[in-house]
């Protein structure tokens, strides 16, 4: 059965996102993309909410291309092209998208069956950032995991990951990583 992991910056207090949705304070390096980069190759599907999706579909597909592409720009941009895409999303309803799955209805049903799909060659699916898919997710207990880049700072107000949590979630932790720039990777799996 795949997994879905939801693949978050948060702070130390737990926001995902500043009140207005910036994440102008998650560090990002290098050392940070070729860990990310390593996962991520071996996954081969993607979930997003609808703004998140937007910000990919507006960066990805050309990035790798451009005259000053980094090596993770290149990179990346090919493994965007290659996955598949899930999106969530009320307002996408109807639209067809190359190599990409909208679900506007039915989302807990719809999410079973993705699970439950023997396409592909991953067992995980990576939910990126998209704090408002993660909260209807967590609603209802589709998250099979959390791969969190805990940043070295305090943001006291935001966009909270664990927002109106109604029952606690057991966690077993898989990893933990420290990078140089203060950031730590927690890797959890949740216990069912």
């Amino acid at each position: 059965m795949k997994k879905i992991i939801s693949f978050m910056h948060i702070s130390l207090d737990g926001f995902v996102a500043g009140p207005k949705g910036e994440l102008n304070w998650a560090k990002v390096d290098g050392e940070i993309f070729d860990f990310v980069g390593k996962r991520i190759s071996q996954t081969d599907t993607a979930m997003y909410g609808r703004v998140t999706y937007e910000l990919m579909e507006s960066y990805w597909p050309t990035a790798g291309a451009k005259p000053n592409a980094t090596q993770h720009d290149i990179d990346h941009s090919k493994w965007y092209a290659k996955a598949g895409k899930i999106v969530l999303s009320k307002t996408m309803k109807g639209m067809s998208l190359p190599n990409t799955k909208i679900i506007s209805e039915n989302l807990s049903d719809q999410v079973h069956d993705i699970k439950q799909s023997q396409t592909g060659g991953s067992d995980d699916i990576l939910l990126f950032g998209s704090p408002t898919a993660t909260h209807v997710l967590l609603e209802q207990n589709l998250i099979d995991g959390f791969w969190l880049f805990v940043n070295p700072i305090v943001l006291g107000k935001g966009i909270s990951l664990f927002k109106d949590i109604k029952e606690r979630i057991k966690l077993k932790q898989l990893s933990t990583h420290q990078f140089d720039c203060g950031v730590t990777e927690l890797n959890y799996v949740v216990e069912r």
